[in-house]
């Protein structure tokens, strides 16, 4: 063998590894890619208070397209994360809510978004601290 990671059976520390994220972590990157995405986020967190009509998850939001809008809805609902219900009427309404899987969402997300506001500030530091170091340095 040479230098390096060691990948026989026999090496414990890296088959268990393999064993609890099987193929290389390729089965949750979908689903992260999903809830890693700042409109599904932001929609999961608007949809915690309770069901929501399009329009008012449009006006919360503010800065999304009402395309980019559709889209996440129907990501999110493919997932199994939000049911869309559509009530005949004229116009017809239709309505998005959490599911089961979808509220347990909530707690992780609203970790993230604790952490992130209560670093907000040290992350910008960090950012200027770095890109003053990049304009300093000579160009490669």
């Amino acid at each position: 063998m040479q230098g390096g990671t060691d990948l026989t059976p026999e090496n414990k520390a890296v088959t268990a590894a393999t064993e609890r994220f099987p193929c290389s972590c390729q089965a949750v990157s979908g689903v992260l890619s999903r809830i890693g995405d700042k409109w599904s986020v932001l929609v999961v967190m608007l949809l915690s208070d309770g069901p929501k009509r399009f329009s008012e998850l449009k006006r919360a939001i503010g800065s999304i397209s009402q395309r980019m809008l559709t889209l996440t809805l129907r990501g999110l609902e493919r997932d199994g994360l939000v049911t869309r219900t559509v009530t005949p009427s004229i116009p017809p309404r239709v309505d998005y809510a959490l599911t089961e899987l979808g509220h347990s969402l909530c707690v992780p997300v609203r970790s993230i978004g604790d952490w992130a506001f209560a670093n907000h500030a040290h992350i910008e530091a960090a950012q200027r601290a770095y890109d003053g170091r990049e304009a300093a340095s000579p160009a490669t």
